[in-house]
């Protein structure tokens, strides 16, 4: 013969009984009154008799219910520490997290928070899709990859956005370019000079045109190409200047160019974490996730190359 009940019934009778109260076991298992008494009265209708003994004042177990008690929190104990034991032995076996990160911020976001992560998970292997803006959001909300790395701004309401870092928009030029011997500019700065700029369907150029037509400004471009590294190796081959987020550009010393920041107005991007909302990931997605978060959230910008 078999009875039938829930694991959630037996810990709402369980909890019940440790806390004396029908009101604190409903809040620590997130459930109304009703909903905890309705599971007791299923589990005793289960079971064929009462369990608990209920009072104004007191709660406290049947004859049978006690009975029941170190019956239930054994059984509780083993499928808890089963659970554990299958997870603790998935993670040894390995698994994958997919993922679709920017170019900019895979080279500057992953290796360092990868590096972390395998020594402690050294059998998870990593699919990182290296992506645009546009394509990356919609390889998220298409469920491709579990989670993103992405400029915020999507106002798709079936994704959600959890800020890392400020990457602001800075010049970049050959070392021995007139701008190069200045500290700080203005847009105003790079009007006389030939500009780099990436096209107008990018992500980035897209959220530094509305920025600048807030501020009454415009750029005036000489050459447009569509990735940000040929707009790089553009300004190294000396035909003129680029405005780039700052982690698209060399960090550390480089031999030819050198960056430096843009005010009147600031102009940043904001790189964050982007899901699908409500979607559940995966526990290695979930813990790679926290690390990346816990890593780079609310850090400061990376240093100029000078």
């Amino acid at each position: 013969m078999n009875i039938n009940c829930e694991i959630l019934d037996l810990r709402a009778f369980l909890l019940v009984v440790e806390l004396a109260s029908f009101h604190r076991a409903a809040e620590s298992l997130n459930l109304s009154q009703p909903a905890l008494s309705r599971r007791i009265q299923k589990l005793e209708g289960s079971i064929g008799a009462p369990l608990l003994e209920r009072t104004t004042r007191h709660v406290a177990p049947t004859a049978v219910g006690g009975e029941l008690v170190p019956l239930v929190r054994r059984m509780l104990e083993e499928f808890d520490g089963s659970l554990f034991a299958f997870r603790e032995l998935g993670e040894r076996r390995g698994g994958l997290v997919t993922i679709a990160c920017l170019p900019t911020a895979a080279y500057y976001f992953l290796p360092s928070v990868i590096r972390q992560f395998d020594a402690q998970y050294p059998n998870i292997r990593f699919r990182i899709l290296d992506l645009p803006a546009t394509d990356g959001l919609q390889a998220v909300a298409r469920g491709e990859v579990e989670f993103g790395v992405n400029i915020m701004g999507s106002s798709d309401p079936d994704l959600t956005f959890d800020r890392l870092i400020e990457d602001p928009f800075v010049l970049a030029a050959r070392k021995e370019h007139p701008l190069a011997s200045r500290d700080v500019l203005t847009w105003q700065d790079l009007v006389p000079y030939q500009l780099i700029t990436v096209h107008r369907s990018s992500a980035n150029r897209i959220l530094l045109d509305a920025a600048l037509t807030k501020s009454n400004l415009a750029l005036r471009w000489s050459y447009e190409v569509t990735h940000l590294s040929t707009s790089l190796g553009l300004v190294e081959a000396g035909l003129g200047i680029s405005v780039l987020p700052r982690m698209a550009t060399p960090q550390g010393d480089h031999p030819f160019l050198v960056t430096r920041p843009i005010r009147d107005p600031e102009i940043s991007r904001t790189i964050g974490v982007v899901r699908r909302r409500g979607a559940s990931l995966s526990p290695p997605a979930e813990r790679f996730m926290r690390m990346l978060i816990e890593t780079w959230g609310d850090a400061s910008t990376p240093r100029m190359a000078t």
